[in-house]
């Protein structure tokens, strides 16, 4: 079985390598054709999209349009909008030492890529990279995550049976399957997860040079300094935090608030908490996604001092909105990324300080600075290192398509969004097209002292 499934998949990328040959990807209008399919599909199959994910996470219709659906519409929307734009060769300068000629970057295609999935968001963070790579005129198997087993049958079913193009299938199943796909050759490999597993992917791509995008996470920390507006400040932090009951791989891992204003902080975000009402049947709150990550928050919960909530049913996978207090840097909870909805508080005195010891931590996804003051909005972006972030916001960078999404050192590297979705599955090949009826004779020999001293100048212009 083990050995027809490895036959069956070698088949199907070389499938689409014979097929990306053909060079039939390489024509905008059939690129954009098969985005333009792709919506319609989606809008047609909204009502199954909707049940696979209720029974992955128990997930609102209004949620998953929200944060999965909708921003994947307006990335195909985008994407046909400017395609033809971003596919144009792009004229460059040229050097005095080589006039007359004209110099330009060709984008093309890489080739037979490989996307795979995360589970936290099965839709977005699948199809949002599959488009880019589409757009690129790249042909793309997509490896949905299997945790989320409802939504991966669902898009297979989509891809494979209803799409029908042979530049997109989706191949479904676990670690076993995953080893299988990552023997294969391809050009290009997208990966969404966790940093030990992105390890993994990456020293495979390694061994043929295979280029990567790594989307991984960290622990992403959300700063609240005495000049903070608080009230709207936690609101927004609030809503980004508990969003998916936290599964989110750029909420709000911990927050770290300056002690003069930590007692009304923590009133006031017990209080944002409570207005929320978080619950499944309200539809602004998920089940934690399987009963192993469920677990592990529980004992998240019982090894750290709760100020408020630390509720959990572990049969029905539901862990509700907890603060934990009191935190320290060097307790196990801030040891890895909670990814959940435990929010552990810490306090500060001086923000030189705390900026030592956060760049003294791995880089995060995103992070996020709540303040009223320039200079320190300023050292925030200076002196900080993360994937991407807000000010007196959060999460919502995402959501703009010319603000590209990626991480940076443990966090990952390589983005994507927009235009630069389609850089990051491009290959720019640099050309110099240069006319014969001039010539410049100084790089022939006979060498010369004198024409050694015109090459010297002529490469400094």
């Amino acid at each position: 079985m083990n050995n027809d499934k490895k036959i069956e998949i070698k088949s199907m990328v070389d499938n689409q390598r014979k097929f990306f040959r053909s060079g039939k990807t390489l024509d905008v209008s059939y690129r954009i054709k098969i985005l333009k399919r792709i919506k319609i599909l989606l809008q047609e199959n909204e009502s199954k999209l909707y049940d696979a994910i209720y029974q992955d996470f128990k997930k609102s219709e209004i949620e998953t349009y929200m944060t999965e659906l909708g921003s994947i519409y307006h990335e195909i929307d985008r994407a046909c909008r400017r395609l033809k734009y971003w596919a144009k060769p792009k004229r460059v300068g040229t050097n005095i030492l080589n006039f007359p000629a004209k110099s330009f970057l060709v984008p093309e295609p890489l080739g037979v890529c490989l996307v795979i999935g995360a589970w936290n968001y099965p839709y977005n963070v699948s199809i949002l990279p599959l488009v880019s790579a589409v757009a690129a005129g790249n042909t793309v198997i997509l490896k949905p995550s299997e945790i989320a087993s409802h939504t991966s049958k669902a898009m297979a079913a989509l891809f494979n049976d209803e799409l029908n193009t042979e530049a997109i299938s989706v191949i479904e199943g676990g670690v076993k399957q995953t080893s299988i796909i990552l023997e294969q050759k391809f050009d290009k490999i997208f990966f969404t997860g966790s940093t030990r597993v992105g390890k993994i992917i990456y020293a495979k791509a390694a061994e043929k040079l295979t280029p990567v995008t790594l989307e991984l996470g960290g622990k992403s920390p959300a700063i609240f300094t005495e000049t903070a507006d608080l009230k709207m400040g936690i609101k927004r932090m609030v809503w980004a935090k508990f969003l998916n009951a936290g599964q989110t791989c750029i909420a709000p891992d911990y927050c770290v608030v300056h002690h003069s204003i930590k007692e009304k902080f923590l009133t006031l975000l017990v209080a944002e908490i409570k207005q929320a009402s978080y619950a499944i049947e309200n539809d602004n709150y998920v089940q934690i996604i399987n009963s192993n990550n469920t677990q592990r928050l529980i004992e998240l919960i019982e090894g750290a001092t709760v100020f408020y909530g630390g509720d959990y049913d572990l049969d029905k996978r539901i862990v509700f909105p907890t603060i934990l207090n009191n935190v320290n840097f060097e307790d196990a909870i801030m040891e890895s990324e909670i990814f959940g909805p435990l929010l552990p508080v810490i306090e500060y005195k001086d923000i030189n300080d705390l900026f030592l010891k956060l760049q003294s931590r791995p880089k995060p996804l995103a992070a996020y600075m709540f303040t009223s003051k320039k200079e320190i909005k300023k050292k925030f972006i200076k002196e900080l290192s993360f994937g991407g972030g807000a000010i007196n916001e959060v999460i919502m960078q995402f959501t703009n398509p010319k603000l590209p999404f990626g991480g940076v050192g443990e966090s990952g590297f390589g983005n994507y969004h927009g235009k630069k979705g389609f850089s990051d599955f491009s290959h720019y090949k640099s050309i110099m097209d240069k006319p014969t009826f001039f010539e410049l004779s100084l790089k022939y020999s006979p060498y010369s002292l004198r024409n050694f001293k015109w090459i010297k100048k002529l490469l400094r212009l």
